[in-house]
């Protein structure tokens, strides 16, 4: 019997799942394998919530494997010892997987093929986690965009694949050993009450019920932080959930059975959805970008050391209502909306001066959604140093941001409860000299239109040079 191994990594779903489609159409039995990395709390990369969704995530994927005739087995430690040690046990010939658009992943796939082939068995990658990668997008010249909006463009012509079914029957093997599935309780994880339920059941509930309504309002409402105003699918897309090309392609659909006057959230949608894509190549031609600003001529910035004013910022403990609200409820649930996420994020880079690495390792350590392209383009834009980014002298004022965006401060009283009894047209302005909201919260932490002038003179600082050579 041929036996080939399907590898999950970030398609934790059996529905239109390119590589285990691939596996299960060459074998007669296919191994479902997941390998649970060594995680410990201090990882730069990952974080208790995102594990807890793991967990959740694996459980329910076992369960679907097993409608499907498969059984997941998982194993532990270094992906290429185990997934070789695997292969040998199973006698498999093959080991089909997703690409991974992150560097480490990439390197694994490296590695993992290298030593297959000393074993006589063929590594196969396929193409899922997007609906282009790489260098599917560029210019004409082959050189990568740097800009959105002409890669939007580009994007936008190129032809699109269709998403397929479910795989047939896997015939996994029974006697193939596994470890138990991981559990929070195992890791001592956190229980997070805002946790959104994991697997993928419980994603196409939440894309059904997105696709329904909510998104013909999209384009209005996603903005404003209070209440369920966005899709609230970027775990699932993390995690593989959905398929990418599904998600498009109901998209596509139901725009063309739209009047056009009402498609404008559609095209919003899925405009947010290329953004996600134009990160992920961003990345692929430009690593460095996670140790180094895009943006060569602003390396060596005059970043102030973390210290007390970044725990301040860490633990929603600012002065300043809708940063700290933001922060808050990332503490609380493993989620932050998208627009505070640029609000907080701005604060710490122009209003305290630290450094964006700080934070985007802080954010990476506790979205559940955490995704390394896209949380490492979010705060570049916001500091001013990445690809079409925000220009260092537009700075967000954060009392502004609430006032726009929440302007009956219902996001900020959810979160920060000391500011329930404030009335509404307080919690948009900064109090006055030795005066406080409330008097369990604390005194803004700095004034932010001096906070600002500083950031301008640190951008404009005449001994900043790029010598450094472009990544």
């Amino acid at each position: 019997m041929k036996t080939v191994i399907h590898w999950f990594r970030r398609d934790l779903r059996l529905t239109d799942n390119t590589a285990l489609r691939a596996a299960a159409s060459a074998a007669q039995a296919v191994v479902p394998v997941y390998v649970l990395s060594e995680w410990k709390a201090s990882h730069r990369w990952t974080g208790e919530a995102r594990q807890q969704f793991l967990c959740g995530s694996l459980e329910s994927l076992a369960r679907n494997l097993a409608t499907a005739g498969g059984r997941l087995i998982v194993r532990a430690g270094d992906p290429v010892a185990a997934l070789v040690g695997l292969a040998r046990e199973t006698g498999a010939t093959a080991i089909c997987t997703n690409r991974d658009p992150d560097p480490h992943g990439a390197s694994v796939e490296r590695l993992l093929e290298t030593s297959l082939a000393s074993e006589g068995v063929e590594l196969r990658v396929f193409k899922d986690h997007a609906m282009h990668e790489r260098a599917e997008v560029v210019k004409n010249d082959g050189a990568p965009y740097r800009v959105f909006t002409p890669y939007s463009k580009a994007w936008a012509r190129l032809a699109k694949t269709a998403p397929a079914g479910k795989p047939g029957n896997l015939r996994t093997p029974d006697s193939i050993t596994t470890l138990p599935l991981p559990t929070p309780r195992h890791w001592g994880l956190a229980s997070f009450t805002g946790t959104l339920e994991a697997g993928e059941r419980a994603a196409r509930r939440r894309m059904d019920a997105f696709l329904k309504g909510p998104i013909f309002s999209y384009a209005d409402r996603r903005n404003l932080p209070a209440g369920t105003t966005t899709s609230r699918l970027s775990q699932d897309l993390r995690f593989g959930l959905l398929s990418i090309r599904e998600l498009y392609a109901r998209c596509v659909a139901l725009a063309r059975e739209t009047p056009a006057r009402e498609r404008r959230g559609i095209e919003t949608f899925i405009s947010e959805l290329v953004w996600r894509e134009f990160y992920f190549q961003i990345l692929h031609h430009a690593p460095g970008v996670l140790e180094l600003e895009f943006n060569a001529k602003l390396r060596g910035l005059g970043w102030h050391k973390p210290g007390g004013a970044f725990e301040r910022w860490c633990a929603g403990d600012t002065g300043f209502p809708i940063v700290d609200a933001a922060m808050r409820q990332l503490l609380a649930t493993g989620f932050m909306h998208n627009r505070t996420r640029m609000i907080t994020a701005m604060f710490l880079t122009k209003d305290l001066h630290i450094d964006w690495r700080q934070g985007e390792r802080w954010f990476m350590q506790h979205l559940t959604d955490g995704e390394i392209a896209s949380n490492n383009g979010g705060w570049q834009w916001s500091a001013g140093t990445g690809a079409d980014a925000a220009p260092y002298f537009r700075i967000q004022n954060p009392w502004t941001q609430s006032l726009r965006f929440d302007p009956e401060g219902t996001y900020i009283r959810d979160w920060v409860p000391e500011l329930r009894e404030v009335p509404s047209n307080r919690l948009h302005a900064a109090p006055a000299p030795g005066q406080r909201l409330a008097p369990a919260y604390p005194t803004p932490m700095v004034d932010h239109a001096r906070e600002r002038e500083v950031t301008l003179a640190m951008f404009r600082a005449d001994d900043r040079t790029a010598t450094v050579a472009p990544l």
